[in-house]
């Protein structure tokens, strides 16, 4: 893939993101919630100050902040990366989703101070319901794009294995 249209990608799901981030602000209260699919998903209004499953989200100041280097130097190396392997097949678009992901998510953290997550799945069961952790665009191109690199290396490595060695 060539690495503008790697970058077109990146820029579509940080702008995705960002508008049904936006459209959740301006049409649910914060704490709303609207069943979607009864007993499998609803629409949520949330926020986490914290990185994947609200983990140091209590944290200071401080901690914050260096989420937020940490979190820009992430979205710096896989930049970096995807100029290097931006046509790259599987690798490619899974970095491409991972940088526009992160790329939307840092934007929540620099405007707002704190991510905000809407997509709330859960199963119940026995009367009562198991939720997973409220995500949103931006947490699932991150999640995409990791799969899809590790499954192009996986491939990658497959592929090699079976090339006939030189002797």
């Amino acid at each position: 893939m060539r690495l503008s249209r790697s970058l077109l990608i990146a820029a579509v799901v940080a702008a995705a993101d960002q508008i049904t981030k936006l459209w959740i602000v301006a049409t649910y209260p914060f704490g709303s919630e609207t069943e979607v699919v009864p007993g499998l998903f609803r629409l949520v209004h949330t926020r986490n100050r914290g990185i994947a499953f609200g983990l140091f989200g209590a944290s200071g100041s401080a901690v914050q902040l260096t989420l937020l280097i940490v979190v820009a130097g992430i979205v710096g190396f896989v930049a970096w990366q995807l100029s290097r392997t931006g046509d790259d097949g599987l690798a490619g678009w899974g970095l491409a989703l991972v940088l526009g992901g992160a790329v939307g998510n840092i934007v929540d953290r620099v405007v707002r101070g704190e991510v905000v997550d809407f997509l709330d799945f859960y199963l119940r069961a026995g009367g009562r319901e198991h939720h997973w952790f409220a995500f949103n665009v931006a947490d699932s191109a991150i999640s995409v794009g990791a799969c899809l690199v590790v499954l192009g290396e996986l491939i990658s490595q497959a592929r090699s294995k079976r090339a006939p060695s030189p002797d």
